[in-house]
C-alpha cells in the first residue's frame, strides 16, 4: 500500500475531508502525492513569500522547484494585490475521491476519477491603506495520471474583486528536457529545447525530459478565462494570458495540469484526466446527440446533395454538411444565415433547395449539419437556432471563430450551451482548441485546433499529433483520400489508418470528394464500418514524430491503425488485448505497393503476432471482427 498521501496527519481512509490552521501545517513545505505514490506535489513558501511547487514522479524530478501565482491588472484599482509573494499559509483541507464514470460518448466507457486534492488557503500579508487582507486559495489534485492545480478565490464574508491581469505560474524543467511546440493551434510542431523557443506556445505542450520521463503541460475546464500560452526563459516555461480579466469571488482559474508518463504511450491512453477535471453532463435527455461519420456537399446544388445523400445510405455515412457558400458569403455582412442563397461563386445557378434535402435526409435516416460564419453567429445566435431545430437540422459547424480573450472565450461556451436548448450539436473550427467541455455539454461534438487534412501535413506530423494536440481531446482531421487529391503526402492505407488512431465522434470523411470520384469501393469499405466513438482504447506502441499503433474496441469489434513517419518501418503487431480463446477475421487493408490499397483476411487470437513492412508514409489498417 502507497505511503499516505500528506504530510500531516496520520489518517488513512478512502474518502475523507481534513482542515488543518495554519499554526498545525508545516506552512513552509506541504506535499501531496496520487493515489499509487508514484507522483507528488510540494509546495512551499520561498523568500519574499513566493509560492512554489515542484512536481516529482518516484522521486525524479517533473517540474523543479517553480513560482507561482497571479498578477493585477496595472490599468484596475491601485490597490489590487499581487497574489505571487508576501502569501502565508492560512489554513490547509485535505480529502480523497475514487469514483468511475460513464460519458455519452467517448474513447471508453468508463472514466476512472480518482485523486487526492490539498487546498491550501494563502494570505496577503501586504498592507495597503484602504484594503482589508485578501485570501487565495490554491486548488492541488493528485491523480494517477497527472498534477492539476487551480488558484481559487472562495466565497467570505466580503465579496472580493477580482483583477488579474497576468498569470505567473513557472515550469522550470530538468536540464536538457525537450518538448514538441507550436505557437498556434492549426500548427506545425516542432521539437526544441527551452531556450531555443522564441514564440508563444500552444497547449497542449509535450515534454521529452533528461530522465527519461515523458510530460505535457495542459488546461482544463477553460470556459470563462483566458487562453493559456506559455513563453520560454532559460530553462523554463512562463504562463502567459490572452488578455485581462476581472470577476467576484467565488470565483477561479482554469485548471493547470501536469500529464506524467513513463512511456510517451500512456499520455494518450491518459488522456480522460482532462474530462475529469470538468463539471459533469449537464444535459438530462441526451437521446438526440448522435455520433457519427461526415461527408461535406461541396456542390451546393439539389442535385448535388441529393447523390450525396444517397452515397451517405450507400457507405453507411451518417451526416450531410453544408459547408460556406449555402446563405452567401460569409464574411459579407449582408449575408443571413436564415435564409438559402448560395453565393454565386460557388453555384451560380443558385437551386439548392435546402429544405427538401433535410426532409429527403430524414427520410434515408441522415442527418444535416449547416456552416455558420461567426460573422452570422454573432449577430444571428438568438434566431437561427430555434429556426435551425424547426428545420430538422441536427448540428451547426461554427466557423472562423475567435479564440483567445476573455469575452469571447466566455461567448463560445454559451453558444455550445445556447445549441443544446434547440437540441443542436456543435462543431467549433479553426483555432478552437478543447479543454474538456464536451463532457458538461456532450453536444459539443469535435472542434478543429489542428493542422489537419485539408492543410496536407506529411506523415511525420500525424505521427506527433496523438502525443500533442488528441491529449486535449477529439479533433476535426477533414480527411482525403484517394485520386482526387493530388496534394496529399502520404498513402492510401496511412489515411484509413488515421481514422482509427484520430479520435472525433464526428469522423469528417472525403473532405474534397464527390460520390463520384470514388469508383473502388473496396479501397473505402473499411469506412464503411467504421464507428467513430469506442468502449477500450489500447496504445500498444509508439513514439513522437516516428511511428504510433492504436487499438480501439466497439462492442466485440476491434479497430487498429497504424501509421509510420517520412520513412519505411518495419511493424509487429500483436493482439493480446483480445479475450484468450476466442478466434477473430481480421481485415486488414494495407498499401500494395502500386499506389492503391490491397485486402487481406487472416484469423488471429490474442497470442498471434502480424508482420508488417510500411512503406514511407504509409500505414495499416485492421478490423477484427469474432
Amino acid at each position: 500500500m502507497p505511503a499516505f498521501p500528506f504530510r500531516i496527519a496520520p489518517v488513512l481512509c478512502l474518502l475523507f475531508s481534513l482542515s488543518v490552521f495554519a499554526s498545525n501545517a508545516q506552512s513552509d513545505s506541504l506535499r501531496v502525492a496520487s493515489p499509487n505514490g508514484y507522483l507528488t506535489f510540494q509546495f512551499s513558501t520561498q523568500g519574499d513569500g513566493v509560492p512554489t511547487y515542484e512536481i516529482r514522479y518516484q522521486k525524479k524530478p517533473v517540474i523543479l522547484p517553480s513560482a507561482m501565482g497571479l498578477l493585477h491588472n496595472p490599468n484596475g484599482y491601485a490597490t489590487a494585490p499581487d497574489w505571487n509573494k508576501k502569501m502565508v499559509v492560512k489554513r490547509v483541507t485535505i480529502q480523497s475521491t475514487d469514483t468511475t464514470w460513464r460519458p455519452v460518448y467517448g474513447e471508453r466507457e468508463q472514466i476512472p476519477d480518482r485523486y487526492h486534492e490539498l487546498t491550501i488557503t494563502l494570505q496577503d500579508t501586504t498592507r495597503v491603506k484602504g484594503r482589508e487582507k485578501g485570501e487565495m486559495q490554491l486548488i492541488v489534485r493528485a491523480y494517477n495520471e497527472g498534477i492539476a492545480f487551480r488558484y481559487f478565490f472562495p466565497e467570505s464574508t466580503r465579496t472580493q474583486i477580482i483583477e488579474i491581469g497576468q498569470e505567473d505560474t513557472h515550469f522550470r524543467l530538468p536540464p536538457n528536457s525537450q518538448f514538441f511546440s507550436t505557437d498556434h493551434a492549426q500548427g506545425s510542431y516542432e521539437l526544441c529545447a527551452p531556450e531555443e523557443w522564441e514564440k508563444r506556445a500552444e497547449l497542449p505542450l509535450t515534454i521529452q525530459l533528461s530522465n527519461g520521463l515523458w510530460a505535457s503541460i495542459l488546461h482544463a475546464g477553460q470556459t470563462n478565462f483566458p487562453r493559456l500560452r506559455l513563453r520560454s526563459s532559460k530553462d523554463e516555461l512562463v504562463s502567459n494570458l490572452y488578455g485581462e480579466i476581472v470577476g467576484t469571488s467565488p470565483f477561479g482559474t482554469p485548471w493547470r495540469v501536469v500529464m506524467v508518463a513513463e512511456r510517451p504511450t500512456q499520455l494518450l491512453e491518459n488522456n480522460y484526466l482532462v474530462l475529469n477535471l470538468n463539471p459533469a453532463n449537464k444535459i438530462k435527455d441526451t437521446g438526440w446527440i448522435k455520433p457519427g461519420k461526415v461527408m461535406r456537399e461541396v456542390t451546393l446544388s439539389t442535385a448535388g446533395a441529393r447523390r450525396l445523400v444517397d452515397f451517405t445510405v450507400e457507405q453507411n455515412l451518417d451526416f450531410v454538411h453544408f459547408d460556406a457558400g449555402w446563405y452567401g458569403h460569409e464574411y459579407e455582412q449582408i449575408s443571413d444565415a436564415s435564409k438559402v442563397n448560395v453565393d454565386p461563386r460557388r453555384n451560380p445557378v443558385n437551386d439548392l433547395d435546402l429544405p427538401g434535402i433535410i426532409r429527403y435526409a430524414k427520410e434515408k435516416g441522415k442527418g444535416v449539419i449547416l456552416y455558420v460564419n461567426h460573422r452570422a453567429l454573432e449577430n444571428q445566435l438568438d434566431s437561427i437556432f430555434p429556426l435551425y431545430q424547426r428545420w430538422g437540422v441536427a448540428g451547426v459547424k461554427f466557423g472562423f471563430v475567435h479564440t483567445g480573450s476573455h469575452y469571447w472565450t466566455a461567448w463560445m461556451h454559451e453558444a455550445v450551451k445556447k445549441a443544446a436548448q434547440y437540441h443542436l450539436m456543435v462543431d467549433i473550427h479553426d483555432e478552437y482548441m478543447p479543454t474538456g467541455y464536451s463532457r458538461t455539454y456532450p453536444n459539443l461534438m469535435t472542434q478543429e485546433g489542428i493542422r489537419g487534412n485539408e492543410e496536407f501535413p506529411d506523415a511525420t506530423h500525424n505521427t506527433i499529433l496523438p502525443f500533442t494536440r488528441f491529449l486535449a481531446g477529439a479533433a476535426d482531421y477533414t480527411y482525403c483520400f484517394g485520386e482526387q487529391v493530388a496534394r496529399l503526402k502520404n498513402t492510401k492505407a496511412h489515411q484509413l489508418a488515421l481514422s482509427i488512431v484520430n479520435y472525433s465522434p464526428w469522423q469528417y470523411l472525403f473532405w474534397y470528394g464527390r460520390p463520384e470520384h470514388f469508383t473502388n469501393r473496396q479501397e473505402i469499405e473499411l469506412w464503411k464500418y467504421l464507428p467513430t466513438t469506442w468502449h477500450d482504447t489500447r496504445v500498444p506502441a509508439g513514439m513522437p514524430g516516428e511511428h504510433i499503433t492504436v487499438a480501439r474496441r466497439h462492442g466485440k469489434e476491434w479497430y487498429i491503425g497504424a501509421v509510420t513517419n517520412n520513412l519505411a518501418r518495419s511493424l509487429t503487431l500483436g493482439f493480446d488485448f483480445l479475450p484468450k480463446g476466442k478466434k477473430y477475421t481480421a481485415d486488414i487493408y494495407e498499401d500494395d505497393g502500386q499506389g492503391g490499397i490491397r485486402k487481406i483476411t487472416r484469423s488471429v487470437q490474442a497470442t498471434d503476432t502480424l508482420d508488417f513492412a510500411l512503406l514511407p508514409k504509409g500505414g495499416v489498417a485492421v478490423r477484427l471482427r469474432e
